[in-house]
């Protein structure tokens, strides 16, 4: 039996990605977008003139390179954005306060909100994340500090960039609806 030529593969219509819509995006809602997920003019600016990205794997390391390429001053404009991270809203009373003495320790040892990526951390947990890591980091020396806060705002933008690009319309990305680190 003879068989008739075939006809080629179907392929559906490319429907738009969000790294699409973030890449055809006006430059001041890009910029505007970028900001939520680092607090950093220069860091979005230097993310948003790079458009388009080919795939998010490029976004993500040109987002890397341009955050560890942020100066002094850079990283404390973007510190200054950031706040502590919401509590769950069942968590007890004592935790707040152990939370705010934590902070209120840390921020008048370095002179800055303490910023910690939580990631997949679940939510029952990341109480205990950001207290062990407030009181592990409070030993630091200031420049060992300055370092590991660099590297946790570079992880939050980049958690933050990923959530965004998976359509959530935004940067926030802990179960409570703020942004890790925040």
């Amino acid at each position: 039996m003879t068989r008739g030529p075939t006809l080629p593969a179907h392929r559906p219509p490319h429907l738009p990605t969000p790294l699409d819509a973030f890449n055809a995006a006006p430059e001041d809602e890009a910029g505007a977008l970028l900001l939520h997920c680092l607090h950093s003019p220069r860091w979005s600016r230097r993310i948003a003139d790079h458009r388009p990205y080919p795939d998010v794997e490029s976004l993500l390391a040109a987002a890397d390179e341009a955050a560890y390429d942020l100066s002094p001053g850079d990283l404390s404009e973007a510190l200054a954005g950031e706040c502590l991270p919401e509590l769950p809203e069942d968590t007890y009373s004592a935790a707040h306060t152990a939370l705010t003495a934590a902070h209120a320790a840390y921020e008048a040892r370095f002179g800055h909100v303490f910023v910690i990526h939580l990631g997949d951390t679940p939510p029952a947990e990341s109480l205990d994340r950001v207290l062990e890591g407030i009181r592990s980091r409070l030993t630091n020396d200031p420049e060992e500090e300055r370092v590991l806060t660099a590297e946790e705002l570079r992880r939050l933008a980049r958690g933050r960039l990923l959530h965004l690009l998976r359509g959530a319309g935004n940067c926030a990305t802990s179960p409570n609806g703020a942004a890790p680190g925040r």
